[in-house]
């Protein structure tokens, strides 16, 4: 008895101090400012603008379901100054509010820490760690969710109105509790694709850029603000687990890669005492006028120019900007209607009177041996070259042919000149020649070309894929080879996904992945990922028998191509005939071995697969059960990679609550 009428002690204790206003107490608790920082914390969350793309639907459903609480905690709010005001005498009834809306602050609180998170956090983690924030969003859900079912209803005397409000809030949120997001299958495959260690097509750019489009990190903007958020992960992740520092390094890996793609030079914060030093060498530039800074490396000046926008840049800078292949401003983002770029020389003046007045030396430049693509010697011999594919003598052609092929390989500045300068239609025209060795030499330039986003419109309007799918069926082998890597490249825009499809490229590309070079059938397995990304072109390959060669990849581990295979049958699950044709026993054992015996990143994706059989047929599940897959999940879920780790805990827990499935033993 002692012991209850303590307990019921401290429960008045608690809501005294919440009941307390500022005059008469420390205010610390104060039920009343307890309301007001909640409602602070629903109009915190609805002030974010501009959440992450791939959390974007979920974070603005979140933030209007919150808002739906204010009515609530208005009502709330003016129940308790009428009890200030009346000095009522807190009871057992008080007490159960006061710890209501402790729980409910808690569960708002989570819910704007998220809000934050997927405010701010770095673009490309929120991406690589999708399934763990979807978890924590369901986690918020099932807080708030409890709150309200534990609200003391019928000693609220709140209106009809907005009891009915809450009612709805409980409906969503139980609704968003048994909701499973679908993912972003192509966003979180191109990202597979990226972080393999066994990837080398020389088509891996087009991925990126692809990449830096869906997660908005593709101007010098984003760039910079993703360097800043990924400067905070590895800060706070600098002291956990080795499996926190794998992703970290994963994210600074894949922005090196976004900046190189920009022609942005690598001076991270995450690089250490070195980059320290720059960035307070740089802090001198707070003492600089703004005019004479840099848009681009935010230094001063030492050789201003102006673009065809009117922008002033530094020299070496926007060179390095326009040789990465970019046709735009970088500040205003505007479209360059040409490339030549001229001296300032009335603002280098005012750089070097201002240096002058302020003892400043101006920093030396070393001199740039780059010429300027509008008007070099590559612009007369790219246009050279364009005139000698007309020509009428097959040997002058050949070799034109073979120096575009070399030159669209070396760098993006040639790629551009080469399509400003007209040349992709002759070379598409010449595609359709004979002679299989120009054949070859032509489909290869224009794979190189297609690396460069403009160029894939460019080739796919000259009608060039329906020839390049010719070739792909009879062409040499290195033709067939490199045909396939341009179809993967030119399918990176969703409407040559269609075009291939339409012109019935997809049956050459599975004939090239059953009978095809090792090379052959790397490049193969490639673009038909990229495909079948497609509803209509996965329907397709199921139907032209795509599914015997991926599982021969499987049983064939010299190919070393057991992740590209899965990824394509992940694909293939989700689509109900292709479900009917790999949902066989032998298949489902030859998954739970790779989950037993596979490399970490071959268990995460045949864990994938498994989960999406089982999810749409218990009696995959059971087959995998009895195959022996428990324990084998057990295992990943104590040491697997991080998604691996993910995908096993949802299919344990499909397991569980199957109802067609015996009760599985717990060890």
């Amino acid at each position: 008895m002692e012991g209850e009428g303590s307990r019921k002690g401290e429960k008045k204790r608690v809501l005294m101090m919440m009941m307390m206003d500022g005059e008469n107490g420390n205010g610390n608790g104060n039920g009343i400012e307890m309301v007001n920082e909640m409602v602070d914390m629903i109009e915190k969350a609805g002030s974010y603008v501009g959440f992450r793309n791939t959390h974007k639907k979920e974070c603005i459903n979140l933030v209007r379901r919150l808002k739906l609480l204010m009515p609530l905690l208005e009502e709330i709010k003016d129940m308790m100054i009428i009890i200030i005001t009346t000095h009522h005498q807190p009871d057992d009834n008080d007490a159960e509010l006061a710890c209501w809306l402790l729980h409910l602050k808690k569960s708002l609180s989570s819910s704007t820490k998220l809000l934050k998170t997927c405010y701010s956090a770095s673009k490309i983690f929120l991406a690589l760690e999708s399934e763990a924030v979807m978890s924590r969003f369901h986690s918020v859900y099932d807080k708030i969710n409890q709150s309200l079912n534990d609200m003391p209803r019928h000693k609220l005397p709140i209106s009809e109105e907005v009891q009915e409000q809450v009612e709805l809030m409980h409906m969503q949120l139980t609704r968003a509790q048994r909701r499973t997001e679908s993912q972003d299958m192509e966003l979180a495959m191109d990202m597979m694709i990226v972080f393999s260690t066994n990837h080398d097509t020389n088509a891996d750019d087009a991925i990126i850029e692809r990449l830096a489009k869906k997660l908005d990190l593709h101007t010098l903007a984003d760039l910079r603000s993703e360097s800043m958020a990924v400067a905070k992960l590895a800060k706070s992740k600098a002291k956990s687990g080795a499996h926190n520092q794998e992703t970290v390094q994963q994210v600074v890996h894949l922005l090196a890669k976004f900046k190189q793609i920009a022609g942005i030079d690598e001076n991270s914060v995450l690089d250490g005492p070195a980059s320290v030093k720059k960035c307070l060498e740089k802090s001198k530039s707070l003492l600089i006028p703004h005019e004479f800074l840099c848009p681009i490396s935010l230094e001063i000046m030492a050789d201003p120019v102006i673009i065809a926008t009117g922008q002033t840049y530094e020299r070496e800078s926007i060179q390095k900007w326009l040789n990465s292949g970019h046709r735009t401003c970088p500040k205003t983002g505007q479209k360059l209607t040409y490339m030549a770029v001229a001296p300032n020389f009335a603002l280098r003046n005012l750089i070097l009177q201002w240096c002058e007045k302020n003892n400043y030396n101006l920093p030396k430049k070393e001199t740039c041996d780059e010429p300027d693509i509008a008007s070099s010697p590559l612009a007369e011999e790219v246009s050279s070259l364009i005139q000698d594919l007309y020509s009428s003598h097959v040997n002058v052609q050949r070799d034109a042919i073979v120096r575009i092929r070399m030159l669209s390989k070396e760098s993006p500045d040639s790629r551009i000149m080469i399509a400003n300068s007209g040349g992709i239609p002759p070379l598409v025209y010449l595609l359709s020649c004979t002679d299989s060795e120009i054949q070859q030499h032509i489909v290869t330039a224009l794979l190189n070309l297609s690396l460069d986003e403009a160029n894939k419109r460019i080739i796919a309007r000259e009608g060039a894929i329906p020839v390049i799918i010719q070739v792909l069926r009879n062409g040499t082998e290195e033709a067939k080879e490199n045909s396939a890597a341009a179809l993967f490249s030119l399918s990176v825009l969703e409407e040559n996904k269609v075009l291939v499809g339409c012109s019935n490229g997809i049956p050459p590309l599975i004939d090239l992945l059953r009978n095809g070079t090792n090379r052959g059938k790397k490049d193969a397995v490639t673009a038909l990922f990229s495909l079948v990304l497609n509803q209509a072109n996965r329907s397709r390959a199921i139907k032209t028998g795509i599914i015997p060669p991926l599982l021969h990849l499987l049983e064939d581990k010299t190919l070393d191509m057991v992740d590209e295979a899965l990824s394509i049958l992940l694909l293939i699950a989700s689509h109900p005939e292709g479900r009917n044709e790999i949902g066989g026993l032998s298949f489902i054992q030859t998954l739970v071995e790779i989950v037993r015996d596979g490399t970490p990143k071959n268990k995460e994706c045949a864990t994938a697969v498994i989960l999406e059989l089982g999810s749409n047929n218990s009696s995959s599940l059971l087959a995998a059960l009895q195959y022996g897959v428990y324990d084998h999940l057990m295992e990943i879920t104590r040491c697997g990679t991080t998604r691996a780790r993910r995908k096993a805990n949802s299919l344990l827990h499909l397991m569980s609550k199957n109802e067609h499935i015996p009760l599985i033993h717990r060890k």
